[in-house]
């Protein structure tokens, strides 16, 4: 009898189920709530933002300078359902008939403004006076004017005529500060505005073959540098976004390790949603300076300041293998 008992007891022992490792088991319960936690984070801060973005622009007055191009529409598109009145400008009055009829079609009209069109090129200067008061027209005063025209050119520095580089200061240049200077009385009587200019890296850092271009876009960085400090005291806002480019470019021939990566495929570049999501952060939070770029574009602008003999000699050096490739 002592035998089978004992023989009882060994079994039972046997088939009971093992004790699970206590830090295995708080393992298993807080890694799923963790993960749950994440997500609700991640979709309250995207609801926040979403929020903020429709309620920031309701009923301001917004104008988007190049409203015919992709990160032009995809601004329109946003601001347009946040409800902002919108003036639209751009050099094509059918294109732009097109597009207010487009945003019209796809959003609530009780909701929405329709949007008010000016015929704008920055390229004609004669007409910069006369498309300045347009604007000023349309509502009597303004709240947000982001300028997004840009023209782009690549070509060696000798190639290019003297007509090519004014043409790009108008365009990059004279025309957006001449827009800047029309309208900033309005904002200054009324102590209230916010500038924000769309400028390419190249406000920051220059590479080879882009000497017009890249000079353009110096010149209109400096100028509303200088503007964010002249006006804050009159509480207008001036915000520059700076992005590497938009779309899916191709990048310059070039073996040199920094060259063709400041202007290669994504995810060098950016899609206009992105940069429009920036415009809207910047706006709510008011930045002065906002860089979009991937981390080898912004190591360049400070290797540009802290040590420009080695960042001279890549770009010497892209050149070089530039021309080596072209010709073999």
């Amino acid at each position: 009898m002592i035998v089978e008992g004992e023989m009882s007891s060994n079994v039972s022992e046997t088939d009971s189920p093992p004790e699970m490792d206590p830090t295995w088991t708080t393992t298993i319960l807080v890694v799923p709530c963790v993960v749950v936690l994440t997500a609700g984070f991640f979709y309250l801060y995207g609801a926040i933002i979403s929020l903020l973005s429709k309620t920031s622009v309701r009923n301001k007055v917004v104008v988007i300078t190049d409203a015919l191009s992709g990160l032009g529409k995809e601004c329109a598109g946003v601001f347009h359902r946040g409800g902002s009145r919108l003036i639209l400008c751009g050099k094509s009055w059918e294109k732009l008939e097109g597009l207010a009829d487009e945003l019209e079609n796809a959003s609530d009209p009780t909701a929405t403004f329709p949007p008010k069109l000016v015929l704008l090129d920055f390229g004609d200067m004669d007409s910069m006076a006369a498309a300045v008061a347009e604007v000023l027209d349309c509502y009597g005063c303004l709240d947000i004017l982001i300028f997004n025209s840009s023209m782009k050119v690549k070509a060696p520095a000798q190639s290019l005529s003297l007509e090519t580089d004014k043409l790009l200061m108008d365009n990059n240049y004279f025309g957006p500060i001449t827009l800047a200077k029309g309208v900033l009385p309005s904002m200054v009587s009324r102590r209230s505005g916010h500038l924000l200019l769309v400028n390419s890296i190249q406000g920051k850092i220059a590479v080879p073959f882009r000497t017009a271009y890249a000079a353009s876009k110096h010149a209109v960085q400096a100028f509303f540098d200088c503007l964010r400090a002249e006006v804050e005291e009159f509480g207008v806002s001036v915000s520059t976004v700076n992005h590497t480019f938009i779309s899916c470019s191709a990048a310059p021939a070039s073996t040199s390790l920094l060259w063709p990566l400041l202007f290669s495929r994504k995810p060098g570049g950016v899609s206009p949603d992105e940069v429009t999501a920036e415009i809207i952060r910047t706006l709510n939070n008011k930045r002065k300076e906002v860089l979009i770029a991937p981390s080898l574009p912004k190591m360049a602008i400070y290797a540009r300041s802290f040590f420009p003999n080695v960042f001279f000699a890549v770009m010497a050096a892209g050149v070089k293998n530039s021309a080596a490739s072209e010709n073999m």
